[in-house]
């Protein structure tokens, strides 16, 4: 079994009075690491399946009596797929405030719906958590330094699902069996959404983009479609966890992009599984942005796990001076120029040294990636 960082981070919570909440991409092993979570514990839980017709009932409009009967001497609470469940944020509420001795465990796919029906409810009642595919730090734990390694370019084109790393040979098909459950499951049971044909090119479109700064009045033109629809589309792509937007930093220079964004796909495979491009790395023309998209996003999961809040930006001018990543933490800016190829030359622009003094500046490659993924740096 592939061990989660933040199964420990959890376990500091249990019993502490609040419903700990798990949401985060389908398939990702949430309700593996919540029954894990027990099991290590040692923990007796009631389960409840929030894709069960009954449970969706009994739980929809439960009342203080009939919860006491229903969960009976049990201590932990698990709901799986909390989100299906109508009024399930005030039924947990409900437990939380009536029955302080019990543990309510929660799981959920799309973060729009659980925002809604969970967390408003559970305000100061909670612990929310997100997992991700796995993190570049749980695959060498897993797999072990070198062989990691030797895996690189692997990860690089297929991604980081669990299912995908446990099943070499059948990543092309787990792939494209995620993305109907992402596009098809999630995304178009979300009102809203009338044109599913809409939403498969403008994935396509990011995807194709990708490392590159994203027009929303481009994409309008491109697809035919109003720039307010374009930003709904994307909130719900971010909501359902497919893609996620760094801003620029633009604070000093009078010529700083300050108006553009970067759209970035929490997972590589979902990306090469939209543009149908699993060719090997020495074949590919986006290595640089695939490279940018892994390590961006291994950097993301390290600091959601590590409870470490930072600002996360892109660096550029209209004189085209660029820096792929900058990191704002305790108020220090820390710059990150990302390069695959060890032949290819790359600095910081003295533009930004200039402008940042206190800032600090380094050079991501294969050669160090591993003391950046994993928080070190």
């Amino acid at each position: 079994m592939i061990q989660r960082s933040i199964l420990e981070l959890i376990q500091k919570r249990l019993f502490k009075g609040k419903a700990i909440i798990l949401i985060g991409p389908r398939q990702v092993g949430k309700t593996t690491l919540l029954n894990q979570l027990c099991k290590e514990n040692k923990l007796e839980y009631l389960f409840f399946n929030g894709d069960d017709p009954i449970v969706q009932q009994q739980l929809s409009t439960a009342n203080t009596q009939g919860l006491k009967q229903l969960l009976g001497n049990y201590k932990v609470i698990f709901v799986d797929e909390a989100q299906r469940i109508q009024n399930i944020g005030l039924t947990l509420k409900l437990i939380t405030d009536q029955m302080k001795d019990i543990q309510i465990l929660v799981s959920g796919s799309s973060a729009l719906e659980v925002s809604g029906l969970i967390n408003e409810p559970l305000t100061g009642r909670k612990w929310e958590y997100v997992l991700y595919p796995i993190s570049w730090v749980e695959f060498v734990q897993y797999r072990g330094y070198l062989e990691s390694l030797q895996q690189l370019e692997q990860r690089l084109i297929h991604g980081m699902y669990p299912e995908v790393i446990t099943h070499q040979g059948e990543e092309r098909l787990i792939l494209q069996q995620l993305m109907g459950s992402y596009l098809y499951q999630d995304i178009l049971s979300i009102s809203g959404i009338r044109k599913p044909e809409i939403l498969d090119k403008l994935l396509r479109a990011l995807a194709l983009q990708l490392g590159q700064e994203v027009s929303y009045n481009e994409l309008s033109n491109l697809l035919q479609i109003d720039k307010n629809t374009v930003q709904e589309y994307i909130r719900l792509l971010e909501k359902v966890f497919l893609i996620f937007r760094l801003q620029p930093l633009a604070r000093n220079l009078r010529n700083e992009i300050s108006s553009t964004r970067k759209i970035y796909f929490y997972d590589n495979g979902i990306r090469n599984a939209i543009i149908a491009n699993f060719n090997e790395i020495s074949l590919r023309q986006d290595v640089g942005a695939l490279w940018e998209n892994f390590l961006i996003s291994e950097r993301m999961k390290t600091m959601h796990y590590q409870e470490q809040w930072v600002n996360p930006y892109f660096w550029r001018t209209s004189a085209q001076q660029e820096i792929d990543y900058v990191e704002e933490r305790n108020g220090v800016l820390h710059a990150f120029e990302f390069k695959w190829s060890s032949n290819k030359k790359v600095k910081i622009p003295k533009s930004f040294i200039q402008a940042y003094p206190e800032a600090t500046a380094s050079i991501i490659s294969p050669d160090n990636f591993f003391d950046f993924v994993s928080g070190k740096i």
